[in-house]
């Protein structure tokens, strides 16, 4: 079955507008996407298509929504970034033909595309940290590189920038069209599709994409966690969570006779095999409808695939129940958590720069975030996912100060753990940034089980496990 017959199967995912209980779906605890599309049971082919997250004409989100008497303060983002080629190859196949060079006559269209590829043009005398500077500012590989960020990556966060910018810009006035460059803090990874996947939502968000205004920061982790990362109980934690893993994987005999029979097909011993994350790679060819690899031996095809995507998303409810990754988030997300209160609480002071913050990351970026937010039910992070923190302040009460979180457009502020009791306490119908501040300056070492770290540095050197 080629990937086009996979997605035609999607016919069946009718409404579902209860659940089985009778209960309204829309109760349910689940961010991401609207529950009323969801299929009835877990379908690894839909999981899969909303990983890809292939652009379309509108979506629906819920930034920037707040009483008429909020007025915004500052954003800061978090973006995953776009659809990108694989950093893996299935031994002796094919690699996938896909195209990465951008072109207005291929799907998906953005009308900022050709725009965007005449500034990137221009870009080369940039302001950016070493080794940012030596990086392309546009993917341009008619076969793609590894990793490399596709055309569908490009549009994806050129279609977040504009979304942002009708909401933040043309309804909030967050910035002035005359902004500067201390009103922006950028960062990211040394790779070059997320300095690309950056560039692009800026180029879709900014009024007026001025190269002597963008100065991108380097950020040598993919945890971003500047000059704090080294944390051995992290690390402990990490390596708990991984023998977790393989556990489960060995006790999936369905998952080893997959592995096993495309092993056979492509005439490899079944560990070089498993060692090359088929996985990878056969998402390419699905998102990008491709057809899976074949040689004389047979072709990997879509059941193989749908085992290795259901595994993976029982590997993440497990994860979720074992809670050895939440040690893992909370430590791993602790920096950036701070650096981003920290802004806020400066911003509440008064001061205007920074008002726009923008991280561009990995999934193993924000997934930790989610994590230690309390956002156990969200989805892992598709391609060009976006969490948004918002700061209003009320007019009416100007000493007061909240937050919102938003995962993909969906306000998810009230299923965070330090605010998913708001309610119960309080008749204010936003989520204060004490809740927040409190939250990463002491309930994150709480939630750790430690009675005795009250700060970042104790908890990551706690002996014992």
């Amino acid at each position: 079955m080629d990937v086009l017959t996979a997605v035609l199967l999607l016919v069946h995912l009718t409404p579902v507008s209860t659940a089985k209980n009778g209960v309204s779906s829309k109760s349910r605890k689940r961010i991401m996407p609207d529950p009323v599309t969801e299929p009835p049971v877990m379908d690894p082919v839909y999981e899969a298509l909303l990983y890809c997250n292939i652009p379309s004409v509108a979506e629906r989100s819920m930034e920037g929504h707040a009483p008429h008497h909020f007025k915004l303060v500052s954003v800061h983002v978090f973006i995953r970034h776009g659809d990108r080629y694989p950093l893996y190859v299935i031994p002796k196949t094919k690699r996938p033909e896909i195209d990465c060079t951008l072109l207005a006559n291929r799907k998906p269209y953005h009308p900022k595309l050709e725009a965007f590829v005449s500034h990137m043009s221009k870009g080369s005398g940039a302001s950016f940290e070493s080794p940012l500077h030596s990086l392309p500012l546009y993917p341009n590989h008619a076969l793609c590189e590894m990793g490399e960020l596709t055309q569908t990556g490009v549009v994806q966060h050129l279609q977040n920038g504009q979304l942002l910018r009708d909401i933040y810009l043309k309804k909030h006035k967050l910035l002035p069209n005359n902004w500067s460059t201390d009103q922006l803090y950028l960062e990211t990874t040394g790779k070059s599709r997320t300095l690309q996947s950056g560039l692009a939502l800026l180029y879709g968000f900014l009024p007026d994409f001025d190269w002597k205004k963008i100065h991108f920061r380097h950020q040598p982790s993919a945890l971003f966690c500047s000059g704090n990362c080294y944390c051995p109980l992290r690390n402990q934690y990490l390596e708990k969570e991984q023998r977790r893993q393989y556990l489960l994987r060995l006790k999936n005999s369905q998952l080893e006779r997959t592995y096993e029979d495309m092993a056979r097909i492509v005439d490899v011993p079944t560990k070089q095999l498993r060692a090359a994350n088929p996985i990878d790679s056969m998402l390419c060819h699905f998102c990008h409808n491709v057809s899976f690899p074949c040689t004389r031996n047979g072709c990997i095809d879509m059941e193989h695939f749908k085992v290795i995507k259901t595994h993976q998303i029982e590997d993440e409810r497990e994860r979720r129940e074992k809670k050895l990754y939440l040690g893992y988030a909370l430590l791993g997300a602790h920096p950036i958590l701070n650096q981003t209160v920290t802004r806020m609480q400066r911003a509440v002071e008064g001061r205007k720069e920074e008002v726009f913050t923008l991280y561009s990351a990995h999934d193993v970026t924000l997934s930790p975030v989610l994590s230690a937010l309390g956002l156990m039910e969200a989805r892992f992070p598709r391609f060009a996912a976006r969490l948004i923190f918002e700061l209003w302040q009320d007019r009416e009460k100007p000493s007061e100060h909240s937050v919102r979180i938003l995962y993909n457009g969906v306000d998810v502020t009230f299923h965070t753990s330090f605010c998913q009791d708001h309610h119960k306490h309080s008749s204010k119908p936003m989520c204060p940034l004490e809740n927040l501040v409190r939250f990463v300056k002491r309930d994150m070492f709480v939630g750790l089980g430690s009675s005795t770290s009250t700060n970042y540095y104790d908890a990551c050197h706690r002996e014992g496990f």
